[in-house]
Formats: C-alpha cells, structure tokens, sequence
C-alpha cells in the first residue's frame, strides 16, 4: 500500500535513539523529509547521518531540551524553517522513572511531567499555530499505556500518560475544523537502549534478581515477548499517513495484548 507520504514533511522530537529514531526513519523510507530534536548534539546528528544516508532524504537535527519553553520554541521555528511546512508532528521525546509511591521523590514528579507532558504541550503550542496557517496537518502523540492500564510500580509514568491522552483528545476536538487531526499511541515495553535500565531498577526495587526482573513483562504480555522499537516506528508511519486521517482523537495500544495487572501479581510473589 502507498501510504501517499512521499515529499511531506515531519517533526519528531526525541529522535537521535530508540522508538523516535525508528519513527523517523520509518517515515524517512516513505519519502518524508524529517526534523529531528534531542538534548545531545552528537548522537543527534549521527542518527540524522546515518538515516539520510540509508534514506536520501534530508534530516535536520536540531539539538533542544524541551524542559525549556524556548527550546520547544527554537526547535518549531528551526524545522518549520528548514522543511517549509510542517505536515506531520511527532511527539515523542520524554520518559518518566518507575518505582512505588513511598520511594518516588518529589523530583522523580517533577522530572516526570515536565519532559513526558510537559514537553508535548510546548511544542504543540508552538506548532499549532503554523499548522493551523498552512491548512491542516497531522499530530501522532507517542505516550504509553500507562495510562490505560494502571500499574502501582509506574504511578509517574502513568499520570504522566494519562495526562498526554486527555490532551490528545481535547485537542483533537478544538482543532478538527482547522484540518489537524490527533492519534495517540500507546507502546507498552519496548527493547530500547533504556530496557535495561528499566529492568536494573524493577530488580533493584521489588529485591529481584536481574533475571527475574527481565521475566517480567514478557510474562504479561500473551505474545510472549515486548515490542521492538521498529514495530513502533511502522505504526507511526502508518497513521501519520493521509489515509489515516479520520483517525481523530482517538488512542492505539501496540503492546501484545499486555495485562498489567498480571504484571503486578508476578511481582508480589
């Protein structure tokens, strides 16, 4: 299928490694011409290389820490500069720590919202409005599904992500009669360059052995295993396509079918 992607423009936060650098290059093999942005220049500018030259298309790295409202604001004007229009924006950048409420620190809060919400709205604040001139567009949310399916282990990112599907929602209804539709997706466990990260701390904080901590999430998920970030990428590619987009204001799981609740059982054993 031609998913008619072929000369559009993207903006995708978060891109220099992990499920954003598989979303740009996902869209850069469909013949889109993407702006990437991330807090470190040299990792940045080596997943814009090394996709450009596997791609042929052209893409911007844009080094931003959208902690920073002018960040946000310097990475929108710089992209919308360089490619000429923004079709497609990809929200993405952000993650938010695990752990359980008695240990979570108000910092671990703080840190959480502020990139993994927080981060969406600044850009989307500043990109709206040069969609809205140029006609319409298409903004895909990447968030978790946290926020769908509660767990007591990632309270954060849960909140987090229940905050960035409301907004997702609530802009798709402001925005629909300026052309500009909204899609949410929601990855459960990714493999990452953060997975073993994330799986150090399950073992540090539930007192389980590396080993047991890894189990864990394939455990929950009926497919037997979790997402990799490519998979990600190709659903991104998918619904930012014009074919797509009716599918307004609404929100995709890509998960394997995950049961947190069996997650949180497996843990308490």
């Amino acid at each position: 299928m031609d998913l008619q992607l072929k000369g559009k423009t993207a903006l995708v936060t978060g891109g220099s490694e992990g499920i954003g650098k598989a979303i740009t290059r996902a869209l850069a093999r469909e013949g889109v011409d993407v702006a990437i942005c991330a807090r470190r220049p040299g990792p940045l500018e080596a997943s814009a290389k090394e996709i450009a030259a596997e791609t042929g298309r052209r893409i911007f790295s844009i080094p931003a820490d959208l902690t920073k409202d002018e960040d946000a604001r310097n990475f929108v004007m710089k992209a919308h500069e360089a490619l000429g229009r923004l079709d497609i924006v990809v929200n993405n950048a952000g993650a938010a720590p695990g752990g359980v409420i008695e240990t979570l620190t108000e910092e671990d809060w703080q840190f959480g919202l502020q990139l993994k919400f927080f981060g969406y709205v600044r850009i989307l604040r500043h990109a709206l409005p040069l969609m809205v001139k140029q006609g319409g567009g298409r903004v895909v949310n990447l968030i978790g599904n946290d926020g769908v399916k509660p767990s007591y282990w990632e309270v954060v990112p849960g909140a987090a992500n229940a905050a960035g599907q409301n907004l997702t929602k609530s802009l798709a209804g402001q925005y629909g009669r300026h052309n500009i539709s909204f899609v949410a997706v929601n990855p459960g466990p990714v493999r990452t360059e953060r997975w073993a990260g994330l799986v150090g701390a399950m073992s540090r904080d539930m007192g389980l052995s590396y080993e047991e901590a890894d189990k864990l999430a394939p455990a929950s998920i009926p497919l037997g295993r979790i997402a990799e970030s490519e998979e990600c990428g190709n659903l991104v590619a998918m619904l930012a396509s014009p074919l797509m987009h009716m599918v307004n204001g609404t929100m995709i799981e890509i998960d394997g079918g995950q049961e947190k609740a069996l997650m949180d059982r497996l843990r308490d054993r």
